[in-house]
């Protein structure tokens, strides 16, 4: 219940923190709810991941892409992501999800997301999508990125590290065959 009624809020609350560039750091405050935590009376290492996805959606409803995407039938996933924990966030704690989109390679875009308190950062993820039409096909980045902003524009260099744990981490396409064999 309280992923949609933050869901509802993203939607009805993203103009108060005005437009953004594409590869501005969008920012969004939360804080930690009953509900978040888990058993050790921390946030649960799941809910790091669903607060994600609302950071997201802001970050694309301020850069108007979220608005484009629908508007041609398309919509983001998330192929891969990996996070890391450094602090634990508490009930009650304040803390901002800052997200920015760091660049593209030849089918996935990559997006940098943290927890933030105070301008400390308390988790960091790296989160890997691709974009979809309503019609099951797979849209390159660079063709997103030329129909949405009208520019061409190559991506900002993306990190070795981090093209290489897209490269390490990947499975077969959803109609390649993936047997599950344990070594």
């Amino acid at each position: 219940m309280s992923l949609w009624l933050r869901l509802v809020w993203a939607y009805l609350s993203w103009r108060r923190r005005g437009p953004l560039e594409l590869f501005s750091v969008g920012s969004r405050a939360f804080r930690v709810w009953p509900s978040d935590l888990d058993t050790f009376n921390h946030m649960n290492n799941g809910k790091f991941l669903t607060l994600l996805d609302l950071g997201r959606l802001d970050l694309f409803l301020r850069n108007r892409f979220w608005q484009k995407m629908k508007a041609k039938h398309w919509y983001p996933v998330v192929v891969t992501e990996t996070i890391t924990f450094r602090k634990s966030l508490v009930l009650g704690q304040k803390f901002e999800i800052e997200s920015r989109v760091i660049g593209w390679d030849a089918i996935s875009y990559y997006i940098d997301q943290r927890f933030v308190v105070a301008g400390e950062i308390y988790a960091r993820a790296i989160v890997r999508g691709r974009f979809l039409s309503r019609a099951g096909k797979v849209l390159k980045p660079h063709e997103v990125m030329a129909e949405i902003t009208g520019s061409d524009e190559p991506s900002p260099k993306v990190e070795k590290w981090i093209l290489d744990w897209a490269e390490t981490t990947s499975l077969p396409r959803g109609k390649e065959a993936a047997p599950s064999v344990w070594l």
